[in-house]
């Protein structure tokens, strides 16, 4: 709809009143909300963040404050993200599982980019103008996490039940992840609510928030019972797995677990192998005798990614406890027929 001519000759009368034309607008647009500094933009990035992503990138904000914290968000430039990051990968701290500080760095541009993403979608910069975009990660190097063999597998356990002080949550430790596959996070976040003996099931909580029903063998559903009722988990959503003391175990209960293997089997220290390692030589069982439908459900892949066959494809919980069931050579009570005539359990004994 065209301008009323009577508004324009009005406006024309007030820039003139106040000494001003049509083209001191253009040349001074109306001026946009303060520009934060970092150090005062992170809080806000953190209360919106999922706590999942605060865990991962926490310690890269605090060094992002300490170091670029006075910058405004539009003075912090590409080179000052990867001055960062070189810094960062040259202090990480070594880990046995550690690979020169390329982790630490690749977390660094990660983190960068999510403050980043939050300004760009607060209002406060464009995404050509994000420092932390035009900064390239470093090159993932092969993953060089494998499936154990069978002796491998049962030297750890060996080892496992005969040190430590508490071979009992050790030797549990193993064979829940073992046989479910699951990461730390979710054994970490067991609670007595999460395991249904009956059905032999455990509910596991991973990242994303992803939450799916997992089979187990009913000799372990018992064993988690006995050790969650012996450590003190009284209420539904006490914790699952316990130390003697009756406090939940945290996740360097997996430290030390695997330093104390590493010290008696040089292999292990030497291939930096972890519980994830585990969850590799599970699903690569799995999807060798069942398919990769039923090794795709049995990982708690829910994601979309990934080519649409997988839409066809979707294995349900009785075809997991089938997998379970072969894997191990025990009776699941929610087992199906084996397909392909699959049987003889690779783990059976394991733990």
């Amino acid at each position: 709809m065209p301008a009323d001519p009577s508004r324009i000759v009005t406006a024309r009368q007030i820039l003139a009143h106040l000494g001003l034309t049509p083209a001191d607008l253009a040349t001074h647009p109306e001026p946009s909300r303060r520009m934060p500094t970092l150090a005062e933009y992170l809080p806000r990035v953190a209360a919106a963040a999922s706590p999942g992503t605060r865990r991962t990138y926490g310690t890269y904000w605090n060094r992002m404050a300490g170091t670029l914290g006075h910058l405004r968000l539009d003075e912090v430039t590409a080179s000052d993200i990867e001055a960062l990051m070189r810094q960062v990968t040259a202090t990480a701290r070594s880990r046995r599982t550690g690979r020169q500080g390329r982790h630490a760095g690749e977390h660094v541009i990660a983190a960068a980019r999510a403050v980043y993403r939050r300004a760009i979608a607060d209002g406060y910069l464009t995404a050509a103008d994000s420092p932390a975009h035009r900064v390239a990660k470093p090159r993932r190097l092969p993953n060089p996490r494998r499936a154990l063999t069978p002796g491998e597998l049962q030297d750890i356990n060996v080892v496992a039940r005969t040190s430590g002080n508490d071979v009992i949550l050790d030797a549990l430790l193993l064979r829940l992840h073992t046989e479910t596959a699951c990461r730390r996070g979710g054994a970490l976040a067991l609670r007595l609510v999460d395991l249904d003996t009956r059905h032999a099931l455990v509910r596991l909580t991973e990242k994303g928030g992803t939450l799916r029903w997992q089979p187990i063998t009913p000799i372990l559903a018992v064993r988690l019972q006995e050790h969650a009722q012996a450590r003190g988990a009284v209420l539904p959503t006490d914790r699952l797995l316990r130390y003697r003391n009756g406090q939940p175990i945290t996740s360097r209960r997996y430290d030390h677990l695997w330093k104390r293997i590493g010290e008696r089997l040089s292999w292990v220290a030497a291939q930096g192998i972890s519980t994830h390692w585990l969850r590799h030589t599970t699903l690569t069982w799995v999807e060798r005798h069942f398919g990769y439908g039923i090794a795709r459900a049995y990982a708690g892949h829910t994601d979309r990614r990934g080519p649409a066959t997988t839409t066809y494809i979707k294995a349900d919980l009785h075809a997991v406890a089938a997998a379970l069931a072969a894997m191990t050579s025990e009776p699941h009570p929610l087992a199906s027929t084996r397909p392909f005539g699959v049987g003889g359990g690779r783990f059976a004994g394991g733990g």
